[in-house]
């Protein structure tokens, strides 16, 4: 067996084809397309890490309340005491008394007060009795 051997010519010609293929070509224009895009994507970043830091601000600021009993039996009460009191809407000016929705808002805990009886911490039946208390009293006042 005969091992042909590649013509000396051959090999150079074909890696002559491979680095021209190979080569990128980088002028000035493509450099600041590249530094333009650099610059961009930096803008983005930057864009939604004080977006993202504002985001959190805003909610550091607006803190929602925990989803728990006292939440929601503070959220019943200050609604009757907003329908019991002299509060005027800011847009109307006009008085938003309401005896019958306070009157509804203080059944409302009269119901959570009914439904949970016996099942509330000491904590939660303390804030419960004295809201109840507290509103009824503002409300035989205010009604009559």
């Amino acid at each position: 067996m005969t091992e042909e051997k590649a013509k000396p010519e051959q090999v150079p010609e074909a890696n002559k084809s491979r680095e021209r293929q190979s080569k990128i070509h980088v002028d000035a224009d493509w450099k600041r397309q590249a530094q333009e895009e650099k610059e961009r994507l930096v803008r983005e970043v930057e864009g939604k890490a004080s977006g993202a830091e504002a985001a959190a601000s805003t909610r550091r600021a607006h803190r929602i309340p925990p989803a728990d009993f006292s939440t929601l039996v503070q959220t019943l009460a200050t609604q009757a005491a907003l329908f019991l009191g002299d509060h005027r809407d800011p847009k109307t000016g006009k008085s938003l008394r309401n005896l019958d929705l306070a009157k509804h808002h203080i059944d409302l805990l009269g119901v959570l007060e009914e439904k949970t009886k016996g099942k509330l911490t000491d904590e939660e039946k303390r804030l419960l009795d004295t809201l109840l208390y507290e509103l009824r009293l503002a409300y035989a006042s205010a009604a009559s």
